[in-house]
C-alpha cells in the first residue's frame, strides 16, 4: 500500500514538473528581451529634403541609417521627443506639416537575433520648426567661422514679388536692399557677429503694401582655432615616474578637408623638441612654467595657451631684503665689510625715528667690566662681557677711557630677540671704527 501511494505521489510531482517546464518554455518564446548595442551601431537621422524651419503646409523628409559593416537586416523606429511614431521605415515624411508637428525627431534600428529583438541607441536629434507666419530667416545649420562669409536668406510664404528686404540683428537694422535679392551676406565674420537675427520683407498686392517680419533665428560664429588649454599629467600610474605628459586641448573647426595642426610645447618660454602632429608629448619631469602653441600653417593661424606651473610653489610672497633696524645709524649691509667704503654719518640727538623708544643707553668705560656679574641677564644699559668684544672695540674703549668725557645718551629700540643680534654686533663693530665712541648693545 505504501509503495502504491509513493508511486502515485512521484507521478504527480513529475507531471507538475513537466507542466511547469512547458509553461516556462512558452513564456520564453512570447517574451522577447531587448538588448542595447554599443555605440558602433548608433543610428543617424538626417534631413533629405526641406529645411530645419519650414512654413506650415510644406513637406519635409527625414532618413535613418545605421553604419553596419556586417550588413544586418534592420527595421526602424521613429520618435518625436519621447513619443514613438507609427512610421517604421527608414524614411519619415511630414506631409503638409502643421505647427504642432514641430519638435526634435530621433530614430533607432531594431533587428532580430537568437536572444530576441536588439535595438541600437537613439540617434542624435533633428530639430524641425514649422512656422505659421509669413516670413522665415533661413540660416545655415552649421556655425560660421571667423573670417569667412555667412549667407542667410529671407523667405516669404507663396513667394510674392518683393519690393524691399531688410536684415536685423536684435532691434537694429544692419542691411537693407532691393527685394529682387533675398540673400544677405555677412562678410569677414567675427565673434561679435554672433546673435539673434530676423528679416523684414514688403510687397504690393491688391493696391496695398504688405510688410511682414520673421521670428528671430540664431547665428553662431566659431573660431577656427580656439585658445589651447594645457593639461599636465604627472600621475605615476599613467606616465613614467621621471616624466610628465603635456596635453594641448583645443577645438579645431576648419571645414573638410581640414589642414593639419602643428603642436609646440614650451618650458620657461624655451621650446621642447620639434613640432608634432599630435596634441601631447612626454617630457622630463622638472619644475618650471609650461605652455603650448597650436599652429595651422596653411591658414596662417596660431594660438598660445596660458602658462601653467609645475613643481613650483605658487602664491608664496618673495622674502623681504633684510635691513638693519636703524638705517639712519648704520652703513648698508654687505656680505664682507669693506673698510674702503664711505662711512655713514653717526647718530645725532636731533634725528630720532618716531617709532623708537626713549630708553637711554649709557656709554661706560671698559674699567666697569670687572664689576659686572654674569648671573643677571644682559640689559640694554649694560656693557657686553669682555670675551665678546672685538679687538677693535677693546682698542677704542681703551682710548676712550684715557679721556675725560661727559656721559652720552642715545635712544634705542629694545631687541625683540628675532635673531638679528648677530647683525647688530657686526654693525656695532663697523660703527666703532667711524665714531670716537664705542657703542655696546
Amino acid at each position: 500500500m505504501h509503495s502504491l501511494l509513493w508511486s502515485l505521489s512521484y507521478r504527480a510531482i513529475t507531471m507538475d514538473t513537466v507542466i511547469s517546464l512547458l509553461v516556462i518554455s512558452t513564456l520564453v518564446q512570447h517574451v522577447v528581451p531587448e538588448v542595447e548595442l554599443d555605440a558602433n551601431f548608433r543610428a543617424v537621422a538626417e534631413r533629405v529634403s526641406g529645411d530645419s524651419r519650414i512654413f506650415s503646409g510644406e513637406n519635409i523628409r527625414l532618413r535613418c541609417s545605421i553604419p553596419d559593416v556586417h550588413r544586418f537586416t534592420w527595421n526602424y523606429q521613429w520618435f518625436r521627443g519621447s513619443e514613438q511614431l507609427a512610421q517604421s521605415g527608414d524614411q519619415l515624411v511630414l506631409w503638409k506639416a502643421r505647427v504642432k508637428d514641430s519638435g526634435k525627431f530621433y530614430c533607432r534600428g531594431v533587428r532580430d537575433s537568437l536572444v530576441g529583438n536588439i535595438h541600437t541607441p537613439q540617434s542624435l536629434p533633428v530639430e524641425i520648426d514649422v512656422d505659421g507666419g509669413w516670413a522665415i530667416l533661413q540660416v545655415p545649420p552649421h556655425p560660421g567661422l571667423v573670417g569667412e562669409t555667412l549667407k542667410v536668406t529671407c523667405r516669404v510664404r507663396d513667394n510674392p514679388p518683393l519690393n524691399e528686404v531688410a536684415l536685423y540683428k536684435g532691434d537694429v537694422e544692419i542691411i537693407r536692399q532691393n527685394g529682387l535679392n533675398q540673400h544677405f551676406y555677412l562678410t569677414n565674420l567675427n565673434l561679435e557677429d554672433q546673435g539673434m537675427y530676423s528679416c523684414r520683407a514688403s510687397w504690393d498686392a491688391d493696391r496695398r503694401t504688405h510688410s511682414v517680419i520673421s521670428v528671430e533665428a540664431s547665428v553662431k560664429v566659431l573660431e577656427v582655432l580656439t585658445q589651447p588649454v594645457l593639461e599636465i599629467v604627472a600621475d605615476d600610474n599613467l606616465v613614467p615616474a621621471e616624466m610628465i605628459k603635456l596635453i594641448c586641448h583645443l577645438q579645431y573647426s576648419a571645414p573638410a578637408p581640414a589642414p593639419p595642426i602643428h603642436y609646440y610645447f614650451y618650458k620657461n618660454n624655451n621650446r621642447l623638441g620639434t613640432a608634432t602632429s599630435v596634441n601631447h608629448d612626454l617630457v622630463r619631469r622638472t619644475p618650471g612654467q609650461y605652455s603650448c602653441r597650436a599652429k595651422v600653417p596653411q591658414l596662417q593661424v596660431s594660438r598660445w595657451s596660458e602658462t601653467k606651473s609645475f613643481g613650483q610653489e605658487t602664491g608664496r610672497p618673495t622674502p623681504p631684503i633684510p635691513h638693519p633696524r636703524h638705517q639712519w645709524s648704520f652703513a648698508p649691509l654687505v656680505a664682507f665689510p669693506d673698510l674702503s667704503l664711505p662711512l655713514a654719518a653717526g647718530p645725532t640727538a636731533t634725528r630720532l625715528p618716531p617709532y623708537q623708544s626713549t630708553e637711554a643707553l649709557t656709554f661706560t668705560h671698559p674699567t666697569e667690566l670687572s664689576t659686572q656679574s654674569s648671573d643677571p641677564p644682559l640689559k640694554l644699559s649694560q656693557p657686553a662681557p669682555s670675551s665678546l668684544l672685538s679687538p677693535t672695540q677693546s682698542t677704542n674703549q681703551a682710548a676712550a677711557a684715557t679721556r675725560d668725557e661727559p656721559t652720552v645718551t642715545s635712544s634705542h629700540q629694545p631687541d625683540d630677540g628675532s635673531g638679528e643680534s648677530g647683525d647688530l654686533a657686526e654693525d656695532s663693530g663697523d660703527m666703532s671704527g667711524r665714531s670716537p665712541y664705542s657703542v655696546i648693545y
